[in-house]
Order: structure tokens, then sequence, then C-alpha cells
């Protein structure tokens, strides 16, 4: 008789993002996802859609933005042009979010509207 290991209900992913400066805040972030999102480089697998955890710190304010979301957006290893490998959170549509997203876009300002590459488009 032969057991057959059923795999766990996966308890969502943790990700921990230190932006250190607005240049690379600018790469990361990601305003075209309704709510918004961050990429963060992992080499740990995901799927879209599968729900994650992130511990942001943004440059150098100590506090560590507690975020749920969801993969929407994937960067495999050895991807074209260089791109970093990893993926592409979008915020969770509550308040931790929002809060994040609004800090992101007061850090950014008017760095918002620029033609500059990102990791992911």
């Amino acid at each position: 008789m032969s057991t057959h290991v059923k795999p766990q209900t996966a308890r969502p992913g943790v990700l921990s993002l230190n932006v250190s400066s607005r240049s690379a805040l600018y790469a990361a972030y990601m305003p075209f996802l309704s709510h918004a999102g961050l990429f963060v480089p992992t080499s740990k697998h995901y799927t879209l859609g599968d729900e994650v955890f992130m511990l942001v710190q943004l440059m150098d304010d100590p506090t560590r933005h507690p975020v749920a979301g969801r993969v929407a957006w994937i960067t495999p290893p050895g991807a074209q042009g260089g791109k970093t490998q990893g993926v592409g959170v979008q915020f969770a549509d509550d308040d931790a979010g929002k809060v994040l997203r609004g800090r992101i876009e007061q850090i950014l300002g008017s760095h918002l509207g620029s033609s500059r590459p990102r990791h992911t488009v």
C-alpha cells in the first residue's frame, strides 16, 4: 500500500522588502495595477494569484509596513533584457494597502510620471 502525502494548504508567503532609495522605489512601484503594488526580487517560486504578505521598509523610515497582496506579475529567472527575477505584488484593497500606496506616492511625488524603466514594464 502506498501512501500519498497531500500538500498542506500553503500559508501566504512572507516577503520582506527594504527600499533604500527613491530610484529603487520608482523601479519597484507598480502604479498600473489596481490598488498599486511593488515588485519584490525573489528566487522563491510563486504563481499568479498567490496570496502573499509583505513587510516593506521605505528608505530612512524605520516603520515596516505590513501589507497583504496577491502575485500579479512574475519575472522568471533569465528573463529578457536582464530583468531581475521576482514577483509583482498587488496591494490588497484595505487600509494597510492604501496607507502604503499613499506613502509611496508621497515619496515619489513628481517622479510618478517619469518614463524611466521599471523592473516590470
